[in-house]
Protein backbone atom coordinates (compact mmCIF):
# COMPACT_ATOMS: atom_id res chain seq x y z
CA UNK A 1 0.00 0.00 0.00
CA UNK A 2 1.02 3.78 -0.38
CA UNK A 3 1.89 5.35 2.97
CA UNK A 4 1.23 8.85 4.30
CA UNK A 5 4.18 10.75 4.27
CA UNK A 6 6.03 10.93 8.15
CA UNK A 7 4.45 13.17 10.07
CA UNK A 8 6.93 16.77 10.52
CA UNK A 9 7.30 18.07 13.86
CA UNK A 10 4.30 20.03 14.55
CA UNK A 11 2.44 21.33 18.08
CA UNK A 12 -0.33 19.70 18.70
CA UNK A 13 -3.47 21.96 17.57
CA UNK A 14 -1.21 21.75 14.20
CA UNK A 15 -0.59 17.90 14.63
CA UNK A 16 -4.64 18.03 15.01
CA UNK A 17 -5.24 19.87 11.91
CA UNK A 18 -2.71 18.03 9.83
CA UNK A 19 -4.56 14.35 11.01
CA UNK A 20 -7.63 16.11 10.01
CA UNK A 21 -6.84 16.87 6.61
CA UNK A 22 -5.59 13.52 5.87
CA UNK A 23 -8.42 12.29 7.62
CA UNK A 24 -10.57 13.92 5.21
CA UNK A 25 -8.53 13.47 2.08
CA UNK A 26 -8.15 9.76 2.35
CA UNK A 27 -12.31 9.41 2.49
CA UNK A 28 -14.71 12.02 2.69
CA UNK A 29 -15.24 15.38 4.02
CA UNK A 30 -15.23 14.68 7.80
CA UNK A 31 -15.43 16.38 11.09
CA UNK A 32 -12.45 14.84 13.40
CA UNK A 33 -11.80 15.59 17.73
CA UNK A 34 -9.01 13.76 18.80
CA UNK A 35 -9.30 13.02 22.94
CA UNK A 36 -6.13 13.24 23.57
CA UNK A 37 -4.48 16.12 24.48
CA UNK A 38 -1.07 15.65 22.64
CA UNK A 39 -2.55 13.20 19.86
CA UNK A 40 -0.22 9.82 19.35
CA UNK A 41 1.71 8.74 16.20
CA UNK A 42 -0.95 7.67 13.63
CA UNK A 43 -0.60 6.05 10.05
CA UNK A 44 -2.43 5.90 7.20
CA UNK A 45 -1.61 3.68 3.91
CA UNK A 46 -4.05 3.30 1.22
CA UNK A 47 -3.89 1.47 -1.79
CA UNK A 48 -6.36 1.87 -5.27
CA UNK A 49 -8.41 -1.55 -6.54
CA UNK A 50 -10.34 -0.79 -9.44
CA UNK A 51 -12.63 1.82 -8.25
CA UNK A 52 -12.49 0.90 -4.67
CA UNK A 53 -9.85 2.94 -2.24
CA UNK A 54 -8.81 0.36 0.97
CA UNK A 55 -7.39 2.00 3.20
CA UNK A 56 -5.65 0.87 6.91
CA UNK A 57 -5.64 3.49 9.55
CA UNK A 58 -4.22 3.28 12.75
CA UNK A 59 -4.61 5.92 15.39
CA UNK A 60 -5.52 7.01 19.05
CA UNK A 61 -9.06 7.67 20.57
CA UNK A 62 -10.99 10.11 18.46
CA UNK A 63 -14.86 10.75 17.17
CA UNK A 64 -15.09 11.27 13.48
CA UNK A 65 -18.69 12.84 12.24
CA UNK A 66 -20.47 13.55 9.13
CA UNK A 67 -22.78 16.59 9.30
CA UNK A 68 -24.62 17.77 6.93
CA UNK A 69 -22.63 20.88 6.16
CA UNK A 70 -19.43 18.02 5.23
CA UNK A 71 -22.01 16.14 2.92
CA UNK A 72 -22.46 19.63 0.65
CA UNK A 73 -18.39 19.54 0.32
CA UNK A 74 -18.71 15.98 -1.39
CA UNK A 75 -18.14 12.02 -1.24
CA UNK A 76 -21.38 11.39 -1.08
CA UNK A 77 -20.90 9.05 -3.11
CA UNK A 78 -19.76 6.33 -1.13
CA UNK A 79 -20.18 3.86 0.70
CA UNK A 80 -17.37 2.57 3.78
CA UNK A 81 -16.74 -0.46 4.59
CA UNK A 82 -14.81 -1.24 7.84
CA UNK A 83 -13.25 -3.66 9.29
CA UNK A 84 -12.15 -3.41 12.45
CA UNK A 85 -8.79 -5.04 13.85
CA UNK A 86 -8.09 -3.74 17.18
CA UNK A 87 -9.81 -1.58 19.62
CA UNK A 88 -13.66 -0.69 19.61
CA UNK A 89 -16.00 1.91 17.94
CA UNK A 90 -19.53 3.22 18.10
CA UNK A 91 -21.29 3.88 14.44
CA UNK A 92 -24.22 5.70 14.62
CA UNK A 93 -26.40 6.47 11.64
CA UNK A 94 -29.92 6.30 10.72
CA UNK A 95 -30.99 5.86 13.89
CA UNK A 96 -29.44 3.05 14.89
CA UNK A 97 -25.78 2.07 16.97
CA UNK A 98 -23.43 -0.77 16.20
CA UNK A 99 -20.89 -1.93 18.89
CA UNK A 100 -17.95 -2.75 16.98
CA UNK A 101 -15.34 -5.34 18.09
CA UNK A 102 -12.22 -6.53 16.75
CA UNK A 103 -13.02 -9.26 13.75
CA UNK A 104 -16.67 -7.51 13.05
CA UNK A 105 -17.43 -4.94 10.59
CA UNK A 106 -19.82 -1.86 10.05
CA UNK A 107 -20.99 -0.04 7.16
CA UNK A 108 -21.48 3.83 6.90
CA UNK A 109 -23.41 5.82 3.63
CA UNK A 110 -21.42 9.09 3.29
CA UNK A 111 -24.80 10.53 1.45
CA UNK A 112 -26.23 10.54 4.96
CA UNK A 113 -24.80 11.67 8.61
CA UNK A 114 -23.45 9.66 11.10
CA UNK A 115 -21.10 9.33 14.02
CA UNK A 116 -17.92 7.01 14.93
CA UNK A 117 -16.61 6.90 18.41
CA UNK A 118 -13.12 5.63 18.51
CA UNK A 119 -12.43 5.31 22.71
CA UNK A 120 -8.96 3.67 22.66
CA UNK A 121 -6.44 2.85 20.22
CA UNK A 122 -7.00 1.23 17.34
CA UNK A 123 -6.65 0.13 14.19
CA UNK A 124 -9.31 -1.03 11.31
CA UNK A 125 -9.27 -1.23 7.25
CA UNK A 126 -11.87 0.54 5.65
CA UNK A 127 -12.89 -0.10 1.85
CA UNK A 128 -14.56 2.97 0.34
CA UNK A 129 -16.79 1.75 -2.52
CA UNK A 130 -18.57 3.56 -5.11
CA UNK A 131 -22.70 3.48 -4.28
CA UNK A 132 -23.30 3.06 -8.11
CA UNK A 133 -21.60 -0.23 -8.49
CA UNK A 134 -23.53 -1.89 -6.15
CA UNK A 135 -27.07 -1.83 -8.14
CA UNK A 136 -29.19 -0.73 -4.94
CA UNK A 137 -30.99 1.71 -3.71
CA UNK A 138 -30.90 4.65 -1.08
CA UNK A 139 -33.52 2.85 0.66
CA UNK A 140 -31.98 -0.65 0.81
CA UNK A 141 -28.67 0.63 1.85
CA UNK A 142 -30.49 2.27 5.33
CA UNK A 143 -31.07 -1.62 6.15
CA UNK A 144 -26.79 -2.00 6.71
CA UNK A 145 -26.18 1.53 8.07
CA UNK A 146 -25.60 1.79 11.88
CA UNK A 147 -25.71 -2.38 12.36
CA UNK A 148 -23.29 -4.46 13.22
CA UNK A 149 -21.66 -7.56 11.13
CA UNK A 150 -20.18 -10.67 12.10
CA UNK A 151 -17.06 -11.53 10.46
CA UNK A 152 -17.40 -15.30 11.49
CA UNK A 153 -20.23 -16.91 10.56
CA UNK A 154 -23.27 -16.87 7.76
CA UNK A 155 -22.79 -14.05 4.60
CA UNK A 156 -20.94 -11.31 6.81
CA UNK A 157 -18.33 -13.72 7.31
CA UNK A 158 -17.73 -14.96 4.01
CA UNK A 159 -17.61 -10.72 3.18
CA UNK A 160 -15.30 -10.09 5.87
CA UNK A 161 -12.82 -13.20 4.85
CA UNK A 162 -12.76 -11.88 1.39
CA UNK A 163 -12.26 -7.98 1.73
CA UNK A 164 -9.41 -8.99 4.18
CA UNK A 165 -7.83 -11.21 1.88
CA UNK A 166 -8.01 -8.10 -0.59
CA UNK A 167 -6.78 -6.17 1.33
CA UNK A 168 -3.65 -7.82 2.29
CA UNK A 169 -2.56 -8.50 -1.58
CA UNK A 170 -4.16 -5.82 -3.22
CA UNK A 171 -0.76 -3.98 -4.74
CA UNK A 172 0.00 -7.06 -6.31
CA UNK A 173 -2.91 -7.00 -8.73
CA UNK A 174 -2.62 -6.11 -12.50
CA UNK A 175 -5.18 -4.18 -13.56
CA UNK A 176 -7.80 -6.19 -15.41
CA UNK A 177 -7.36 -8.55 -12.14
CA UNK A 178 -7.89 -5.45 -9.94
CA UNK A 179 -10.98 -4.67 -11.85
CA UNK A 180 -12.50 -8.35 -11.86
CA UNK A 181 -12.00 -8.19 -7.83
CA UNK A 182 -14.07 -5.03 -7.23
CA UNK A 183 -16.81 -6.44 -9.16
CA UNK A 184 -16.69 -9.35 -6.98
CA UNK A 185 -16.73 -6.88 -4.03
CA UNK A 186 -19.49 -5.21 -4.88
CA UNK A 187 -21.28 -8.35 -5.77
CA UNK A 188 -20.75 -9.46 -2.17
CA UNK A 189 -21.83 -6.15 -0.36
CA UNK A 190 -24.91 -6.22 -2.95
CA UNK A 191 -26.06 -9.71 -2.07
CA UNK A 192 -25.04 -8.64 2.11
CA UNK A 193 -27.39 -5.55 1.48
CA UNK A 194 -30.59 -7.33 -0.15
CA UNK A 195 -29.86 -10.50 2.80
CA UNK A 196 -31.04 -7.86 5.62
CA UNK A 197 -33.64 -7.61 4.29
CA UNK A 198 -35.11 -11.02 3.83
CA UNK A 199 -33.67 -14.55 2.68
CA UNK A 200 -31.90 -14.30 -1.25
CA UNK A 201 -33.08 -16.24 -4.12
CA UNK A 202 -29.70 -19.10 -3.63
CA UNK A 203 -30.08 -19.02 -7.53
CA UNK A 204 -29.58 -15.37 -7.69
CA UNK A 205 -26.45 -14.33 -10.01
CA UNK A 206 -24.89 -12.35 -6.40
CA UNK A 207 -25.23 -15.69 -4.56
CA UNK A 208 -23.45 -17.42 -7.47
CA UNK A 209 -20.78 -14.94 -7.71
CA UNK A 210 -20.51 -15.09 -3.89
CA UNK A 211 -19.99 -18.85 -3.89
CA UNK A 212 -17.34 -18.02 -6.89
CA UNK A 213 -15.30 -16.13 -5.20
CA UNK A 214 -15.55 -17.97 -2.17
CA UNK A 215 -14.20 -20.71 -4.35
CA UNK A 216 -11.36 -19.01 -6.18
CA UNK A 217 -9.32 -17.71 -3.17
CA UNK A 218 -9.68 -20.60 -1.49
CA UNK A 219 -7.95 -22.27 -4.87
CA UNK A 220 -5.46 -19.33 -5.31
CA UNK A 221 -4.51 -19.95 -1.42
CA UNK A 222 -4.00 -23.77 -2.51
CA UNK A 223 -2.51 -23.48 -5.87
CA UNK A 224 1.02 -25.81 -5.15
CA UNK A 225 -1.40 -28.78 -4.22
CA UNK A 226 -1.09 -31.22 -7.12
CA UNK A 227 -4.10 -33.07 -5.26
CA UNK A 228 -6.47 -30.17 -5.99
CA UNK A 229 -9.33 -31.12 -8.10
CA UNK A 230 -12.88 -30.47 -8.70
CA UNK A 231 -13.81 -33.16 -6.05
CA UNK A 232 -11.89 -31.88 -3.31
CA UNK A 233 -13.19 -28.42 -3.87
CA UNK A 234 -16.76 -28.86 -4.23
CA UNK A 235 -16.11 -31.09 -0.93
CA UNK A 236 -14.42 -28.22 0.70
CA UNK A 237 -17.46 -25.90 -0.02
CA UNK A 238 -19.95 -28.11 0.48
CA UNK A 239 -21.38 -27.96 -3.16
CA UNK A 240 -21.48 -30.76 -5.88
CA UNK A 241 -19.61 -30.74 -8.45
CA UNK A 242 -21.83 -30.29 -10.80
CA UNK A 243 -22.86 -26.60 -9.03
CA UNK A 244 -19.14 -25.91 -8.87
CA UNK A 245 -18.36 -26.42 -12.98
CA UNK A 246 -21.97 -24.36 -13.65
CA UNK A 247 -20.12 -21.36 -11.58
CA UNK A 248 -17.47 -21.38 -13.85
CA UNK A 249 -18.75 -22.22 -17.00
CA UNK A 250 -20.71 -18.84 -16.29
CA UNK A 251 -17.63 -17.54 -16.26
CA UNK A 252 -16.28 -18.77 -19.62
CA UNK A 253 -14.35 -21.36 -18.70
CA UNK A 254 -14.08 -24.54 -17.02
CA UNK A 255 -12.62 -26.09 -13.15
CA UNK A 256 -9.20 -26.85 -14.80
CA UNK A 257 -8.72 -24.56 -17.25
CA UNK A 258 -8.94 -21.70 -14.74
CA UNK A 259 -6.55 -23.52 -11.98
CA UNK A 260 -4.15 -23.93 -15.33
CA UNK A 261 -4.24 -20.15 -16.04
CA UNK A 262 -4.15 -18.84 -12.21
CA UNK A 263 -0.86 -21.74 -12.42
CA UNK A 264 0.62 -20.69 -15.42
CA UNK A 265 0.59 -17.23 -14.50
CA UNK A 266 2.38 -17.07 -11.48
CA UNK A 267 5.01 -19.35 -13.40
CA UNK A 268 5.69 -16.92 -15.71
CA UNK A 269 6.29 -14.42 -13.41
CA UNK A 270 8.68 -15.48 -11.62
CA UNK A 271 10.60 -16.36 -14.68
CA UNK A 272 10.51 -13.28 -15.31
CA UNK A 273 12.52 -12.21 -12.67
CA UNK A 274 16.21 -10.75 -13.82
CA UNK A 275 19.20 -13.34 -14.32
CA UNK A 276 20.49 -14.52 -11.12
CA UNK A 277 17.41 -14.50 -9.08
CA UNK A 278 15.46 -16.72 -11.36
CA UNK A 279 14.52 -20.14 -10.07
CA UNK A 280 15.18 -22.80 -12.11
CA UNK A 281 11.76 -24.01 -14.38
CA UNK A 282 11.65 -27.20 -12.86
CA UNK A 283 11.45 -25.58 -9.37
CA UNK A 284 9.05 -23.08 -10.52
CA UNK A 285 6.67 -26.19 -12.10
CA UNK A 286 6.83 -28.23 -8.97
CA UNK A 287 6.16 -25.14 -6.70
CA UNK A 288 2.62 -24.48 -8.53
CA UNK A 289 1.65 -27.55 -8.90
CA UNK A 290 2.38 -29.45 -12.35
CA UNK A 291 2.96 -32.88 -12.06
CA UNK A 292 6.07 -32.93 -14.11
CA UNK A 293 8.59 -30.41 -15.90
CA UNK A 294 7.05 -32.09 -19.73
CA UNK A 295 3.70 -31.45 -18.33
CA UNK A 296 4.56 -27.59 -17.52
CA UNK A 297 6.38 -27.18 -20.49
CA UNK A 298 4.28 -28.04 -23.25
CA UNK A 299 1.37 -26.21 -20.96
CA UNK A 300 3.65 -22.91 -21.36
CA UNK A 301 4.27 -23.39 -24.59
CA UNK A 302 0.57 -23.89 -25.82
CA UNK A 303 -0.77 -21.00 -23.65
CA UNK A 304 2.43 -17.81 -24.48
CA UNK A 305 3.75 -19.47 -27.83
CA UNK A 306 7.31 -20.09 -26.40
CA UNK A 307 9.15 -23.00 -23.83
CA UNK A 308 9.33 -22.02 -20.07
CA UNK A 309 13.14 -21.66 -20.98
CA UNK A 310 13.13 -19.20 -23.83
CA UNK A 311 10.79 -17.37 -21.95
CA UNK A 312 13.44 -17.35 -19.10
CA UNK A 313 16.27 -16.59 -21.13
CA UNK A 314 14.42 -13.15 -22.68
CA UNK A 315 15.57 -11.98 -19.33
CA UNK A 316 12.98 -9.47 -18.06
CA UNK A 317 8.65 -9.53 -19.24
CA UNK A 318 7.85 -7.61 -22.11
CA UNK A 319 6.15 -4.15 -22.32
CA UNK A 320 3.22 -5.06 -22.44
CA UNK A 321 1.23 -7.66 -20.54
CA UNK A 322 0.83 -11.20 -22.10
CA UNK A 323 -1.98 -12.80 -21.64
CA UNK A 324 -2.46 -16.57 -21.30
CA UNK A 325 -4.48 -18.04 -24.48
CA UNK A 326 -5.52 -21.24 -22.26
Amino acid sequence: MTAAPPTPPLSPSERADHWHHLVSGTFVPLDVVLHEPVPPAWNISSERLGPLRISVVEAGPQTVSRSRRRISQGGGEYLTVTLQQRGTARLTQDGRQALVGPGSFTCSDAGRPFLREQPDDFRFTAFRVPKAGLGVTDAELRAVTGTLFSGSAGTSGLVAGYLAGLAERAAGFDADTAHRLALTTTDLLALLVRERQGAPDPQAPEAARAMLARVQDHVLRHLGDRGLSPERIAAEHHISVRYLHKLFHAEGTTVGRWIRRERLERCRRELARPRGSAPSVSAVAQRWGFVSPSHFSRAFRAAYGMTPREWQSAGRAPAGPERCRT
